[in-house]
């Protein structure tokens, strides 16, 4: 499915689509980007699959804060969520170097390319990789991604991530929906 327009009005259709997918083809691990609990909310009633909120990391938009408030968190984790807060995979130390040196490194390129097929695509092999390294999603096996573009989610993948350390080794088999 396209959306004509990218945004968080896409995310209830995005997590409808990305549920009956998994549901149909038998996935039973999730991965969703959510930094205010607003997206990974929707997963709360999915007790069938295993569902991985991953958050902005701390620091994102202010030195020493996360910006999913604890109370948010803490409802998440009760339902059944698992929440992951770490560093992201396709910047983190490589933007850092690239904001005090100027120029372009390897990764921001990858995360750049992505781009090209959305924001949100970018978001869901970024969120996939960096659940497979803190070990909540299983080597080897298809997954679905759920991420969007600012706020919100529009974008839902089926994907077999692979480690940071072997990153070209993922393998993104379908788009179930995103923005035109």
């Amino acid at each position: 499915m396209y959306f004509k327009t990218e945004g968080k009005h896409n995310t209830e259709k995005t997590v409808e689509l990305a549920l009956k997918t998994a549901r149909e083809r038998g996935i039973r691990h999730m991965v969703v980007a959510s930094c205010s609990g607003y997206t990974a909310s929707f997963f709360k009633d999915a007790k069938d699959l295993e569902v991985v909120c991953v958050t902005h990391v701390n620091g994102f938009s202010e030195k020493g804060k996360n910006e999913m408030p604890d109370e948010v968190r803490q409802q998440l984790i009760a339902s059944g969520l698992k929440v992951l807060t770490t560093t992201h995979v396709l910047s983190g130390a490589e933007r850092g170097l690239s904001r005090k040196f100027g120029g372009t490194y390897p990764v921001e390129i990858m995360a750049h390319t992505l781009r090209m097929f959305g924001q949100g695509v970018k978001v869901c092999v970024e969120i996939a990789v960096m659940a497979l390294d803190a070990g909540l999603i299983p080597y080897g096996q298809p997954i679905i991604a759920v991420g969007g573009t600012s706020e919100g989610a529009d974008t839902a993948v089926i994907l077999t991530p692979s480690h940071a350390s072997s990153i070209l080794e993922t393998r993104i088999h379908e788009i179930i929906c995103k923005p035109y």
